[in-house]
């Protein structure tokens, strides 16, 4: 194991915390230190390994359904609030299109030249 990689390494301790979380019975609240934990006798039945999963797929699929009803209810705020910038955005262009009818500014072509002595 010296030889391998900072990478390999850090995968492999990881991998083997969580096959420790998962083969040992929760702790009581004075956790111990990482010296006390070693390799468990104790292991876990498959019926119990399937529960575990199981409830990790209820709990998946009830937040993903909460999150989706959350979505649902503030889906016509959403849109609400674009059609509103929408809106705003026309008439923005369309006050800009009408100032430039009303009040129509000269184009430096149609300007007359002035010099710097104030004579055309």
């Amino acid at each position: 194991m010296r030889d391998q990689d900072p990478q390999s390494s850090v995968l492999y301790e990881l991998c083997s915390m969580i096959v420790h979380i998962l083969r040992t019975p929760p702790l009581p609240f004075p956790f111990p230190t990482l010296t006390n934990v070693g390799p468990s006798s104790k292991t876990t039945s498959p019926a119990a390994f399937g529960s575990l999963f199981v409830g990790i797929s209820v709990a998946l699929m009830l937040f993903g359904s909460l999150t989706f009803f959350i979505g649902f209810i503030l889906m016509p705020l959403v849109i609400g609030l674009v059609l509103l910038f929408y809106f705003a955005g026309f008439v923005s262009i369309l006050s800009e299109f009408g100032r430039s009818i009303l009040c129509p500014v000269d184009s430096p072509k149609n300007a007359p030249a002035w010099n710097y002595e104030g004579e055309a």
